[in-house]
């Protein structure tokens, strides 16, 4: 990974944190691009001080200005997007008869939208250097569903299906794609007053370990991809 550009959409949550302190210590150039800056540059920061090299950028991710923005600065400032790291959503988890719809467009906005507008500004230039990765995040409820996750599942379904649509379509433009179906991780995700569910942060996956999954399918050799991980809590396993 050393001096790859890695492009982290999300990076002032959880699992985009995780990822940035993980590439960074293999030698990456990390760009933490959030809405929320300040927690990201208060991680950029901790890297920096310990001698890696990361940077924090503001992003709209349903905006698709500020995407095409974001995406050019990056790629002017550092040459290239070797990685991208889709690690940003929003959620709702309700009975879909007490939905505001605006809260579940937002959701469908984000997840959605949002995951095309940045996926396509980052293969514009992926696409001109024949290679990159992109990593996505589906979680379980993109193959999976459960209760209370019609909105939810169905942004994510969406995700799915993008990808591997994706996939047929690039077959030849020396990008890959990961899908990565994660159980319950222990983020502020569950913290949202959207998400109606009681759940036991401690017997979820931590961000460290979801990170750990994005750095193995990022590193693989050219002459292979790591197309789906499935990795879930033993507790709350789904098939």
């Amino acid at each position: 990974m050393h001096n790859k550009v890695v492009l982290i959409a999300g990076g002032s949550g959880g699992i985009g944190q995780a990822c940035a302190e993980l590439f960074s210590k293999a030698g990456a150039k990390v760009v933490l691009a959030a809405r929320n800056k300040k927690p990201a540059e208060d991680k950029a920061r901790e890297i920096n001080e310990s001698g890696g090299d990361a940077f924090v950028i503001h992003v709209d991710v349903t905006d698709q200005a500020s995407v095409d923005n974001m995406v050019n600065e990056v790629v002017e400032k550092l040459g290239r997007i070797d990685v991208l790291v889709n690690a940003f959503g929003s959620g709702i988890i309700q009975p879909l008869l007490e939905m505001n719809p605006d809260e579940a467009k937002n959701v469908i906005d984000v997840n959605v939208y949002g995951t095309f507008l940045i996926t396509q500004a980052v293969m514009r230039h992926m696409v001109n250097e024949k290679k990159g990765t992109v990593v996505m995040f589906p979680g379980i409820l993109g193959k999976s569903v459960m209760r209370n996750t019609a909105v939810y599942s169905a942004s994510k379904f969406a995700v799915t299906g993008f990808t591997k649509a994706l996939v047929e379509e690039h077959r030849r433009s020396g990008i890959k794609f990961t899908l990565l179906y994660l159980g319950g991780v222990a983020t502020g995700f569950w913290d949202n007053t959207l998400v109606d569910m009681r759940v036991q942060k401690d017997k979820m996956l931590t961000p460290e370990e979801v990170a750990k999954a994005v750095y193995y399918a990022a590193s693989q050799p050219d002459s292979s991809v790591l197309s789906e991980i499935v990795i879930q809590p033993e507790s709350h396993q789904m098939v």
